[in-house]
């Protein structure tokens, strides 16, 4: 029977949430045997708290008879991302204001960054992501400050990996991204010239967070006015300390410990 070597001793808690996360290592509806097994549970004992939690609206039965997460599940999440999206949108407003370029705050998903919040100008700048758009981390400047700023293992597993090419002019040699990234650590922000769009450019700094690096802040121009990039480095610094101590109280670890993907995170696995 499954469970039957781990059911002594485990906390009713234990067993909930076994049973809940036994959704993430399988992306689509299970059969209660199914998720009983991948519990480590009992069929009874699963059976019990699906039952509990169907009623709570965190898992729903489809209707086949088979389970899967329910909306709750995604509404309490999206609480989380809300709150941190609702609290840097005033600064990334403030950041437009003050450079009137596209300004935009990200935060490290796996091997991407993700645009939280994004403010356009009229002369909105070709191809840019929008909010919840995915990027590849070496050909962003909001990546490449993020990558130059965190834990020595998340850099190293990424230089690790092949480095696709956006444009002709994306970086695609660890060597050389690894020298970037060495540049932008010494020096607080990050810079691509036509690197993600052969059209633009951009430029990003750290946004903190208790002690680490939590997010960027950046804006993005049209390649032929790069020149004026390192103008706006004192709006953006300044911008990101309020931004730091804006969201000081917000749990923003749980989200990027939500965010972090199997290939760059060593609790997961590769």
């Amino acid at each position: 029977m499954a469970g039957g070597n781990r059911e002594a001793g485990r906390s009713v808690t234990d067993k909930l949430l076994s049973v809940l996360t036994a959704f993430e290592s399988e992306k689509r509806p299970l059969a209660l045997t199914e998720i009983a097994t991948i519990a480590d549970v009992p069929v009874s004992t699963a059976h019990r708290l699906v039952g509990e939690l169907t009623e709570w609206q965190f898992i729903s039965r489809t209707t086949n008879g088979r389970y899967q997460l329910g909306l709750r599940v995604w509404e309490m999440a999206q609480n989380v991302g809300r709150q941190l999206r609702d609290t840097a949108k005033p600064f990334v407003q403030d950041v437009f204001s003050l450079t009137r370029e596209t300004s935009h705050i990200a935060i490290r998903d796996g091997r991407e960054v993700v645009y939280i919040e994004r403010v356009f100008d009229t002369r909105r700048v070709p191809q840019s992501a929008q909010v919840g758009g995915r990027l590849p981390l070496h050909t962003t400047a909001v990546g490449k400050v993020i990558l130059a700023f965190e834990e020595p293992w998340v850099r190293s597993a990424y230089l690790d990996l092949e480095l696709p090419p956006s444009t002709p002019r994306s970086i695609t040699s660890p060597r050389a991204l690894a020298a970037d990234l060495d540049r932008t650590r010494a020096r607080g922000f990050a810079v691509t010239q036509g690197e993600q769009n052969p059209d633009t450019c951009s430029i990003a700094v750290p946004v903190f967070h208790t002690g680490r690096i939590g997010a960027a802040l950046g804006i993005v121009l049209p390649l032929e006015r790069s020149g004026t990039l390192a103008k706006h480095v004192p709006v953006l610094k300044a911008v990101s300390a309020r931004i730091e101590e804006a969201t000081r109280s917000i749990p923003l670890e749980t989200l990027l410990k939500a965010h972090r993907d199997p290939g760059l995170d060593p609790d997961r696995g590769s």
